[in-house]
């Protein structure tokens, strides 16, 4: 069916392509005056995450496009134990809106011989590089106390029924039911009452999330050693001090998929390389994940995120 003759636009502006253009050349810049790799990994695997809260593309021949280039890139690192990033386009099978898009650019990156606080540092002097103008430094809180201050109890104590009481003073509870389980309440009350309250003013790192949360990041104690950036009340960046246990992240990956079985969800292959690579040896390390079109949106004061691309997923 031919389109609408307006529906061949782009959606940016040129001054926004500018923008754009000039955001790559800084980072790139950035990243060569520092002596960090630049690298390319596939966007097509016979592996995808199993995370329970991304869902993949799959093609007819049964394989995946990346949602991030995470496990190629611990791969590398297995193998060349070097400083290591990339821009890349990454997929996630979810709805479009405002702050989304199913085929966005992603840049990540991984240093040998960081945790997860000197990686903020580098991020805040990468963002800064960028045009990110605060005149303080970047905010730094812990999950703890962001929930201490944003919705009133400890999040680190708090049960599932705890919350399930707390939800309706804050609005009501989530449409699917959450019972009383606990991370799922975390998740819902981190999403709609914290998370919207950070960064208004300059950026805010969230630190140390439950261990229950821990993704692939190492645990200490009972906090999982990752991070995440929020600014204006959007989450840009995912990082972590980086798991490198191979089989604590066989554990997790079967674990993800038994949730995903038991909720009737795809359950795509575990990525098998990188429990090969892991056991021979991750470098430790800290990596993280930036979503560029976020950042580009709010650099240039962009309504949504479609505006900072040529074509998003309605006219691609």
């Amino acid at each position: 069916m031919p389109s609408k003759a307006s529906e061949w636009m782009p959606l940016a502006s040129l001054d926004t392509l500018r923008a754009r253009a000039n955001l790559l050349r800084a980072i790139r810049q950035f990243f060569d005056d520092r002596g960090v790799l630049e690298v390319e990994t596939p966007v097509l695997s016979q592996h995808a995450t199993v995370d329970r809260h991304i869902d993949s593309f799959r093609t007819h021949d049964a394989r995946w496009l990346q949602t991030s280039p995470e496990f190629a890139m611990k791969r590398l690192l297995c193998a060349h134990a070097v400083a290591i990033w990339q821009i890349c386009k990454v997929f996630r099978h979810e709805e479009a809106g405002r702050h989304h898009n199913p085929e966005f650019t992603m840049l990540e990156w991984y240093r040998p011989g960081f945790d997860h606080h000197a990686l903020m540092d580098e991020m805040e002097a990468l963002l800064r590089h960028c045009g990110v103008s605060a005149t303080d430094a970047f905010e730094r809180l812990s999950y703890r106390d962001a929930f201490l201050r944003h919705a009133g109890f400890d999040p680190l104590r708090a049960s599932g029924a705890d919350m399930a009481a707390r939800a309706e003073a804050f609005s009501p509870p989530p449409a699917d039911g959450l019972g009383e389980q606990r991370d799922g309440w975390l998740d819902h009350f981190y999403g709609s009452i914290v998370s919207p309250r950070l960064g208004l003013e300059r950026p805010c790192f969230v630190y140390d999330f439950p261990a229950s949360q821990a993704a692939l990041s190492r645990v200490r104690g009972e906090v999982a050693e990752r991070f995440e950036l929020v600014w204006r009340g959007i989450e840009l960046a995912n990082g972590f001090h980086e798991l490198a246990d191979a089989h604590e992240q066989a554990q997790r990956f079967n674990a993800e998929l038994e949730w995903r079985r038991d909720h009737g969800k795809v359950t795509p292959p575990a990525d098998a390389n990188l429990i090969a690579a892991l056991q021979t040896g991750l470098p430790d390390c800290a990596g993280v994940a930036l979503g560029l079109d976020r950042l580009l949106m709010l650099l240039v004061g962009a309504p949504d995120l479609a505006s900072t691309l040529t074509f998003d997923g309605s006219r691609a």
